[in-house]
């Protein structure tokens, strides 16, 4: 038996002030997805802001429904949507911002499994990484060059 250790690393921020202005956009971005959030059972606001190669900006926000499992995560929302209607476009980063209605969320929060999931897809499937933001609602924003640093053993079609 041996062990195997894997390390990640994510650059982190204190402000959003402090990311480039095109990056403070995109948050901004998620910001306003995050305020389109339907999510009256968890009061868990998720916004995602995709930036494509062309410059165009795809939002999504998380989108619950009764029956729990039919709801979609703001990033699948986004990513879905940029996919099905920007089939050339490669993406470049996506800004995610979170936001509970019953406590200050002053953490950066990064995307659930299934969304890192997805995201994994879509950077196997361009050939290049994605960059991935991600905070709160408010205060220190991390960032990950790539989704391996989050989910490093990826599940990808080269095993089916």
């Amino acid at each position: 038996m041996k062990k195997i250790k894997i390390e990640s690393e994510f650059e982190a921020y204190d402000d959003l002030k402090d990311l480039p202005q095109d990056i403070q956009d995109l948050m901004h971005a998620a910001f306003e997805a995050r305020d389109a959030a339907y999510a009256p059972y968890s009061k868990f606001h998720v916004g995602a802001a995709i930036q494509l190669e062309n410059g165009i900006v795809v939002k999504g926000s998380n989108q619950e429904n009764a029956a729990y499992p039919s709801g979609l995560c703001a990033e699948r929302t986004a990513i879905y949507y940029a996919g099905a209607n920007y089939t050339d476009q490669k993406i470049n980063a996506i800004a995610i911002s979170a936001k509970a209605q019953n406590k200050e969320t002053l953490t950066p929060i990064a995307p659930c499994g299934a969304c890192r999931q997805a995201i994994a897809e879509y950077e196997v499937k361009q050939g290049q990484s994605i960059a991935i933001y991600f905070m709160g609602e408010r205060g220190s924003v991390f960032k990950s060059d790539s989704l391996s640093n989050l989910l490093p053993f990826i599940f990808t079609q080269e095993y089916l």
